[in-house]
């Protein structure tokens, strides 16, 4: 390469969540001698926006509010003509349809497709869509397997898990028995999530043990919903909201666990996060979770919707301290060997190099055709 490849991650939002600041950190540590990265966003300016800036990413909107920009499926062309990336990569479900779309109406010479979220193969219509990238990336074994059974060829999909930076995310100072009794959830407020469940779970919980608490870190659009079922029971004085951030460390710190209760993920960084701040995990086995909470090793997994059978896991943790500093700790390990950002930001960086050496032998090959028949 003579020149950095600009590579344009097409995001709906910036707001705080996981595949915002999954795809935040990639940018970013993308080598600069060998990537130029950019961002465009459906929306106006949101959360993570002064953090990519500072990260020296450009930042272009196609909005002025939060939420996306009217008729923004028609201002998307222009600006992706300005933008002329070598490698476009749509990240959520519209940029997935649109960026999609318009990328290979405009012959962007790369297109990434990405599938991260346990409903994306769904909402983002991969049946036939997937078609229109040049390859597809999901951040979970689950959702490779759900993209194959939909006619991806195993050749046109890679698995990438999610990476985090393990020297940010650190355990706290004192062991998670010795704090307070306070569950942890870090999560957009989604449905997707179904905090309802984990609520209900609560609500058990605190039959056996009343001195618990109930942490619930995040914004969304069920923000409202779930402080009024809070705020009409009797266990909602014992569960406190917090609003999303860029740092959850101070979170982490003072829980004595994590617990989360999706019914569709992929890979969850909170999860990770959680791990590798050596916090025992209670969580659905829903998506990629499994792939990262070993039963009985580093925490306990429940079906999805299961109120009862969440609160039995998280007492098992809550009744026996010093069994949950051992699952944290061997979570931390996991997390050390096997979900760096390094290892994360590497593969992508062959792959996107990779595709572009494929594209460019295409269109050389196709040039020598050309001649040829002229």
């Amino acid at each position: 390469m003579t020149r950095p490849l600009n590579v344009l991650f097409l995001m709906e939002d910036l707001c705080f969540g996981g595949t915002q600041r999954q795809t935040l950190e990639l940018a970013r540590r993308l080598d600069r001698k060998r990537f130029s990265p950019a961002m465009l966003t459906l929306t106006g300016a949101t959360d993570l926006d002064e953090a990519a800036r500072e990260a020296g990413i450009r930042l272009t909107h196609l909005g002025a509010s939060r939420r996306a920009a009217p008729l923004f499926f028609l201002r998307l062309a222009a600006a992706l003509r300005r933008a002329a990336p070598d490698i476009l990569v749509p990240c959520t479900a519209l940029p997935n349809i649109w960026g999609r779309i318009w990328g290979r109406a405009l012959r962007v010479p790369v297109i990434v497709g990405t599938c991260r979220g346990g409903g994306g193969p769904k909402r983002q219509h991969e049946r036939w869509l997937w078609r229109l990238t040049r390859h597809m990336v999901c951040n979970s074994e689950a959702l490779f397997r759900t993209l194959q059974s939909m006619g991806v060829p195993e050749a046109h999909l890679s698995y990438i898990p999610n990476g985090v930076d393990v020297d940010f995310f650190r355990p706290g100072d004192t062991d998670p028995s010795a704090r307070e009794p306070v569950i942890l959830c870090v999560a957009r407020l989604a449905r997707d999530k179904d905090h309802l469940t984990l609520l209900r779970a609560f609500e058990l919980i605190l039959q056996s043990r009343p001195e618990a608490r109930l942490r619930i870190v995040g914004d969304g659009p069920e923000e409202a919903a779930l402080k009024r079922w809070a705020q009409g029971r009797a266990a909602g004085a014992r569960v406190d909201f917090f609003p999303g951030g860029m740092d959850m460390r101070e979170h982490y710190a003072a829980a004595r666990m994590f617990a989360l209760a999706s019914v569709r993920e992929g890979q969850p960084n909170v999860i990770l996060e959680a791990m590798s701040c050596g916090l025992p995990v209670c969580a659905t086995a829903v998506g990629g979770i499994p792939r990262l909470v070993e039963e009985k090793v580093n925490g306990f997994l429940s079906q999805a919707g299961d109120a009862e059978a969440l609160a039995r896991n998280c007492l098992r943790v809550l009744d026996d301290p010093q069994a949950g500093d051992a699952l944290g700790r061997a979570g931390r390990g996991r997390v050390e060997r096997d979900f760096s950002f390094t290892a994360m930001v590497e593969a992508h960086q062959a792959l996107f190099e990779r595709l572009w050496r494929e594209a460019g032998r295409e269109q050389a090959s196709a040039g020598r055709s050309g001649e040829q028949t002229a």
